[in-house]
């Protein structure tokens, strides 16, 4: 069936509280000869560019407007499938890059997609701008166009394949070099500036209440996108989400806006699917991030001892409720590539935990506490909010008594990142395929303050450094993924964050929707080939 605008019973059904005076007219939210598939959406990104801001709120949207150079795939080669450039090649010495690109591709305003677009993009606004693009482009000097669709770029210092192949669908995203050259690319764009190649354009949009994208009848590829719009609905209450599905006022809620706990019960509603794939190129981490400024967590025994205070299993079972992986270390287990589980663990044991803090010198006062610490749980998932609570309990135990601070995101951003002003901080990066994408960055030392999802807690390992400076420049893609597994065995053996759990996300659908999940990075691809049954 195709789906209509909430109706009034769903309204009341769903606590939406969505204006009845919405500017998208009734007229075209109830017509019929249009196949509309309704998604839920939780947030309002600021900056819907996805070439400046690679983020997975951002490409949730903008992912079917703007398009990369490739996307991740289940079955393509070295996990990939071709999306605007057919192939890539490297040099044998890492200093050059060539890409073949798509010919037949025009952008929303029907102009013609070239490789201009590409040098543009990469070196006015992936390297300077973009927050993964900057350290992946670090060494991008140049990008050569022999032709229309060839791009080659330009290195200083030797740059890996293996680690540009693994950023293509996260930091490539193309912009037109007609509209953005000479604007401030810093700025939010306006609806009439995000302007892509991909399936679907970006057609309204209503502050609080809906984005609207419409079908681009002239995307290159022949037969998609399989539906006419898409609406994606701004619904922050994660129960209103699931209720909403239930009274089938909306097709699917990705990014597990449909709270865990509500899960089993969904999955037994008529017509409801819940599925878990299509993220898992997009696995969050749920870290422990420690100030080695302060004396006592400066101390390998006592970072070792909460290390052993923490039940990962408990967490897995009870905070996730079986929907996550316990973690050994910063690459987690789903990429296979790098990960190496011959790594130091740490099992479940107040008696160790004990032990090494009273071998680190801190005994129990007269009231069975070592030490306080200021303790940051991320306020941008209900599971962090959580294991912040169990963080406490289970360093309570051991004689640590953490007090928490909640913030709001931009308060928990600047006291941490750029303030350092917290002993332990509850963070969810995400691994991105390849170490070098915002995994190394979160123990390297020389970080500028206020880069988020950064070393900000002073850990300075000078071999630890060497080893991911070195990584950064191997070409040989072996060579390169060794010094990857040594680089978890020290992250795991010093400490300078505690990586306790790994998860992805879960979408919930109604059963008409097809092709849910078709890829790794599914809930912010471009949804050309998703259809909706009759």
């Amino acid at each position: 069936m195709t789906f209509a605008v909430l109706s009034r019973r769903g309204l009341i059904k769903a606590s939406l509280l969505l204006a009845a005076s919405t500017a998208l007219s009734t007229t075209r939210l109830m017509a019929q000869e249009k196949t509309r598939l309704v998604v839920a959406a939780d947030s309002e990104p600021k900056n819907l560019n996805p070439a400046i801001v690679a983020s997975n709120g951002v490409f949730f949207l903008s992912s079917k407007v703007i398009e990369p150079l490739a996307e991740a795939s289940f079955d393509g080669e070295n996990g990939l499938a071709p999306r605007l450039a057919l192939s890539w090649e490297g040099a044998d010495d890492g200093l050059s890059i060539t890409f073949k690109l798509r010919e037949g591709v025009t952008w929303h305003d029907g102009q013609p997609f070239t490789s201009a677009d590409v040098a543009f993009s990469a070196l006015e606004v992936w390297k300077p701008l973009q927050n993964l693009g900057r350290s992946v482009f670090a060494h991008l000097e140049a990008v050569d166009t022999p032709d229309e669709h060839t791009a080659v770029f330009k290195f200083s210092k030797p740059t890996p394949i293996q680690l540009i192949r693994n950023a293509l669908p996260a930091v490539t995203a193309v912009l037109p070099k007609h509209v953005f050259a000479g604007t401030d690319l810093k700025a939010a764009p306006t609806v009439d500036k995000l302007i892509g190649t991909g399936p679907f354009k970006f057609t309204e949009y209503k502050p609080g209440e809906y984005y609207l994208l419409s079908k681009n009848d002239a995307y290159w590829e022949k037969g998609e996108p399989k539906v006419d719009e898409i609406v994606f609905r701004v619904l922050p209450d994660r129960a209103g989400a699931g209720a909403a599905l239930e009274a089938e006022e909306v097709h699917l809620a990705a990014f597990s806006a449909v709270p865990l706990a509500d899960l089993d019960r969904i999955s037994k509603v008529p017509g409801i699917k819940v599925i878990s794939k299509g993220y898992e190129a997009l696995t969050y981490q749920l870290v422990v991030e420690i100030n080695h400024r302060r004396k006592e967590l400066a101390d390998l025994k006592v970072r070792q001892a909460i290390a052993h205070a923490i039940d990962r299993d408990f967490v897995v079972k009870t905070i996730f409720l079986g929907y996550a992986a316990t973690a050994t270390g910063p690459v987690p287990k789903n990429a296979p590539e790098f990960y190496t589980a011959d790594v130091p663990t740490y099992e479940f044991s107040v008696d160790k935990a004990n032990a090494l803090l009273d071998e680190a010198g801190y005994k129990r006062g007269d009231d069975g506490t070592r030490f306080q610490l200021k303790l940051l749980p991320a306020p941008y998932f209900n599971e962090t909010r959580q294991f912040g609570d169990y963080l406490r309990q289970a360093l309570a135990a051991v004689g640590i008594d953490a007090v928490i601070v909640n913030n709001d995101a931009a308060g928990h951003q600047k006291a941490v990142y750029t303030d350092h002003t917290f002993d332990l901080a509850v963070a969810p990066p995400v691994f991105r395929g390849d170490p070098a994408i915002s995994t190394t960055i979160l123990v390297r030392s020389g970080t500028p303050d206020g880069v988020p999802f950064s070393n900000q807690g002073g850990y300075a390992n000078a071999e630890l450094d060497a080893l991911i400076d070195k990584a950064a420049e191997t070409v040989d893609t072996a060579a390169r993924t060794e010094l990857y597994k040594e680089f978890q065995k020290q992250v795991a053996a010093d400490l300078p964050l505690i990586n306790v759990a790994e998860w992805g996300f879960i979408t919930v659908a109604r059963d008409s929707v097809e092709n849910v999940a078709s890829n790794p990075r599914w809930a912010v691809s471009n949804w050309a080939d998703v259809a909706l049954k009759s």
